[in-house]
């Protein structure tokens, strides 16, 4: 796979000053390692985030795009699935990267690892660095994952203990052309019972 011109690194924040302060140039650094960019969409914060947005654009001007939310009455889709959607309508590579602002790249491997799947889990693991990319020519099958760890509870992902067995993803690595159904599993309301479900359906698929 080139490694020029091929992904776009998505991120949706809402009110993550310090977060983008602390975390951003790691997006950065790898994006300018692989050729890649970095796009930042802003749900409307209240906080210093444009603020801080703008500062480190000036400072990256060639690898960093962003672009905000409208605040407008939104109820379906939610303005998490409406950020990231922008964001993906904004990228123009093969290879659209779902990530998050709290969770930033240890290297530029993280980036790599697909292959000719249409989509991957990647899962950073600080022992060694290493990163992990759990690949898939279905994106159906992301959707445990995706749906235990980003549920509308706001509680997302916990824990640290055997991480990739709870599904404590790093990124999805998806193809433009799956982005939307991808980004359709993101913030949805998840009751206890299928919660406990999506728990063991994500301890299984990591035991393959």
């Amino acid at each position: 796979m080139e490694n020029n011109n091929t992904f776009s690194i998505i991120l949706a924040v809402h009110n993550e000053a310090d977060k983008l302060e602390q975390n951003l140039p790691f997006f950065l650094e790898t994006a300018n390692e692989a050729g890649a960019q970095v796009i930042v969409v802003d749900d409307m914060s209240t906080d210093d985030t444009p603020d801080v947005l703008t500062r480190i654009k000036n400072d990256n001007p060639e690898v960093l795009y962003t672009t905000f939310l409208p605040q407008s009455v939104i109820i379906n889709p939610s303005r998490l699935r409406l950020a990231m959607s922008i964001g993906a309508k904004a990228a123009k590579t093969p290879y659209i990267i779902l990530a998050n602002i709290e969770r930033p790249p240890h290297n530029v491997g993280w980036l790599y690892g697909l292959a000719d799947n249409n989509a991957a889990l990647v899962f950073s693991l600080r022992k060694g660095n290493q990163v992990v990319h759990v690949t898939t020519t279905d994106t159906e099958e992301l959707r445990p994952t995706i749906t235990k760890a980003e549920r509308k509870s706001g509680k997302g992902h916990s824990g640290r203990f055997l991480k990739q067995r709870r599904g404590l993803y790093d990124a999805v690595c998806v193809h433009r052309d799956h982005v939307f159904d991808v980004i359709n599993m993101f913030d949805r309301p998840v009751g206890f019972g299928k919660l406990w479900r999506l728990r063991f359906q994500v301890f299984m698929n990591s035991l393959f």
